[in-house]
């Protein structure tokens, strides 16, 4: 299947990039993203990073073809102030952060991350880490796979799919994704299996942020991103389930925010403390009906766009 890059133009246009300035590109993926971006830039320089190895070798020709002023680093997005600064970068203006999966990880069945398809439960972006998907499901305890499942999942048979996972591997290893989607399929009632929706989505997404750390790598790299950004500089996120937007939603919000001195003191309106940045997007910015009917991958994106305010 083709891999789409969600919200291109938006994310792009929301950047406003100027022609010499410094990006990153915390996602690299397919270099969708990183491709428009680099296209824009003259003097400027782009800083990509990804874990899976073979993304970074599909995108480097892609982007060999557009400019040499991008550098692709092998690492966590977490990582990223401390690999900027082997650079000699401390501040840049603008960095985007595409955190889906992306569809080429997701049509290869030896990654293990499609419950449509069948292959190892492997679910890791970093291939070199040691963690997989099986190792969860087997090695974990009943309390553990429950909290994943619900914090992670947000899914309502949290401890009916935990029993049946306990109950199935003590017969026989769990080792691949259809074998844990029947596993699944075993422990919830027949009119949830009936309903629209692979009844398996939940918590194959709960396991796969578990595998990766996401949200907790996901935490801290709003702050760092935040932390990097010049002046006038933006940060636009992309996130695809409502845990990851409700994170990226509140840290925004925090970040723009500052506690308000007593009505009583009499300060005037320069007075008053500033917040650092200001949320561009009030609300997310949507994928297109257009996009939509093209990528059926879109329909949970949400994009958001913080500013650091300028002079």
């Amino acid at each position: 299947m083709k891999h789409y890059s969600v919200l291109l133009n938006e994310t792009i246009e929301q950047l406003n990039i100027k022609p010499d300035g410094i990006y990153v590109d915390g996602t690299l993926g397919r270099g969708g993203h990183s491709s428009l971006i680099l296209s824009k830039l003259t003097t400027g320089h782009l800083y990509c990073f990804d874990l899976d190895e073979q993304a970074i070798e599909e995108s480097r020709g892609r982007l060999e073809s557009i400019s040499s002023n991008f550098t692709i680093i092998h690492s966590n997005f977490e990582n990223m102030s401390d690999e900027l600064l082997k650079f000699g970068v401390e501040k840049v203006d603008g960095i985007v952060l595409d955190l889906g999966v992306s569809s080429p990880q997701f049509d290869q069945a030896d990654r293990g991350f499609s419950y449509r398809m069948d292959g190892l439960l492997d679910m890791r972006m970093d291939q070199s880490q040691e963690l997989t998907a099986e190792i969860i499901v087997n090695e974990y305890s009943y309390e553990e796979l429950v909290r994943i499942l619900y914090r992670y999942g947000e899914e309502s048979f949290a401890k009916q799919i935990a029993r049946s996972i306990e109950k199935n591997r003590a017969i026989k290893r769990i080792t691949t994704t259809f074998e844990l989607v029947e596993v699944i399929k075993q422990a919830l009632p027949a009119k949830v299996l009936k309903q629209k929706g692979h009844p398996a989505k939940q918590s194959f997404q709960a396991f796969r942020i578990a595998v990766n750390h996401e949200l907790d790598a996901l935490e801290r790299v709003v702050e760092k991103s935040l932390d990097l950004l010049n002046k006038n500089g933006r940060c636009a996120i992309i996130t695809f389930h409502s845990l990851e937007d409700r994170m990226v939603k509140t840290m925004f919000k925090e970040a723009s925010t500052v506690d308000m001195p007593s009505r009583r003191m009499p300060l005037t309106q320069a007075e008053l403390p500033q917040a650092d940045f200001e949320v561009v997007t009030r609300k997310p910015i949507l994928p297109s009906q257009e996009e939509l009917d093209e990528n059926r991958r879109s329909h949970s994106a949400k994009l958001r766009v913080i500013e650091r305010k300028g002079e």
